[in-house]
């Protein structure tokens, strides 16, 4: 059974990146493979109000709904040349604020920056979205660089 959390509603939410941090992400001129950590905290029922064209027939979690996401999204991510490297069950940090918690856990390879914003932008990727904006309640996304040693 999973474990219910007290969650603040008065703490922020991210759902979306900002246009600054696109900017700045795009300035750094990324070259070579990028490895993006995805954390997501679900709703406990998702929510499809803002995409009624896509919502199932009943009510699903936002477990099911993310899980749809996923199922409908890899393609277009292999497609990009990028690659689900990992999918977990998150918790509470080992090390790390006591009142976080994450659902899901992702590690999403891309090849290149610009094979990531291709993946991003592809018009019939974008039609699928709303599946993950059903699902999840708050999310960080963390676009890793590789440190060669």
């Amino acid at each position: 059974m999973k474990q219910q959390v007290a969650i603040d509603m008065t703490r922020k939410k991210y759902l979306y990146p900002s246009y600054e941090a696109g900017r700045n992400l795009a300035l750094k001129n990324i070259q070579g493979p990028i490895v993006n950590l995805n954390l997501i905290q679900l709703r406990e029922i998702a929510d499809y109000t803002n995409f009624p064209e896509i919502a199932p027939i009943k009510e699903i979690s936002g477990y099911d709904a993310f899980m749809n996401y996923i199922k409908l999204a890899k393609p277009f991510v292999e497609k990009s040349g990028g690659e689900l490297l990992f999918v977990g069950h998150g918790d509470r940090y080992l090390i790390g604020p006591d009142q976080e918690h994450w659902d899901i856990c992702m590690l999403i390879k891309q090849k290149s920056m610009a094979d990531f914003f291709s993946f991003e932008q592809n018009p019939a990727y974008m039609k699928i979205i709303g599946h993950r904006i059903a699902a999840i309640s708050d999310s960080r996304l963390l676009p890793l660089q590789n440190i060669s040693l």
